[in-house]
């Protein structure tokens, strides 16, 4: 492996150690090869994800700018040109070993664009939209890395647990989602439990949800459960060596959804985090499950 490829995919893998924790724990336990693989991915996610929220002091239209050309330079190494960029390199190299297709990047990189417009979803369709793109299609990037028994069958579990994690991450992060004046919680929903986005912002001040607040919560952690309950059948159907991994992720997203539930439902009194001793102890019993073993869907029994 050449020089620049070996430091783009070293720079993913310290995006990835620093941003992502949760999934960094568990891309440990996955097979060396492999790590690399996901590590550029996460790369990728995160750095346009960096271009969307990290430069909040531009105007919306330089931001938009910054992120098309980035985007462009992406498609111009598609198509084999030479690309200068400090992590695109392992990502072009991990999308040619694994074949991965094309058109999920292109929909990651649509729902990118939509944060610098679009700041509320009326309906959970048009957020499921939305998730498509930013959510889904990851589980689908993923798949061929991890390999699977039946890719067919597969798949569809992927993407279910793409919006499970990041419908788990909405709920985790309202909070500070509302310092970037969005809600990614439907306005359907907050109607429906008659919350108004100046209820959120009175809450965010104060520290503490309200009554019809923790109720919205519990709605939309019951709403994740169920995206978690169809990804399920899919941790069996991944190849041995990835199952521990994913099975240590699906249950660290997962627990986040307990320690919501922990804390009767108030996303503002304090981040809900799993704590180490807990992500430690995940992580060792998922290298000792048997192969196979069904997971247990988070957070309080589905009736």
């Amino acid at each position: 492996m050449d020089t620049d490829l070996t430091a783009a995919y070293a720079r993913c893998q310290e995006l990835h150690r620093h941003h992502g924790r949760t999934y960094y724990l568990a891309t440990r336990l996955l097979p060396a090869w492999k790590r690399r693989h996901v590590h550029a991915l996460y790369g990728f996610t995160r750095y346009a994800d960096e271009i969307v929220d990290r430069t909040e002091d531009l105007p919306p239209a330089e931001r938009a700018a910054r992120l098309d050309a980035w985007g462009s330079r992406f498609v111009a190494g598609l198509h084999g040109e030479p690309v200068d960029d400090p992590l695109l390199p392992a990502v072009l190299h991990t999308i040619a070993v694994f074949d991965l297709d094309r058109t999920d990047f292109a929909s990651f990189l649509r729902s990118m664009a939509m944060d610098l417009t679009v700041m509320s979803y009326p309906t959970y369709d048009d957020l499921l939209d939305y998730m498509e793109g930013s959510a889904a299609v990851i589980g689908t990037m993923m798949l061929p890395i991890l390999g699977s028994s039946d890719p067919v069958a597969a798949r569809e579990p992927a993407r279910q647990l793409g919006f499970a994690f990041q419908l788990t991450n909405f709920i985790r992060d309202v909070a500070e989602d509302l310092d970037r004046g969005r809600t990614y919680l439907p306005d359907e929903d907050l109607a429906k439990f008659n919350v108004t986005r100046e209820d959120l912002l009175a809450a965010q001040a104060a520290g503490h949800s309200t009554d019809k607040i923790r109720d919205l919560i519990e709605y939309e952690v019951t709403r994740a459960q169920a995206h978690y309950a169809a990804a399920a059948p899919g941790i069996t159907l991944l190849a041995p060596a990835s199952q521990a991994c994913m099975r240590t992720a699906y249950a660290l997203y997962g627990g986040i959804l307990d320690e919501v539930a922990a804390q009767d439902y108030d996303v503002f009194v304090k981040r809900a985090v799993v704590p180490q001793r807990r992500r430690l102890a995940v992580a060792a019993k998922a290298l000792l499950t048997r192969t196979g073993t069904p997971v247990v869907v988070p957070g309080p029994a589905l009736t």
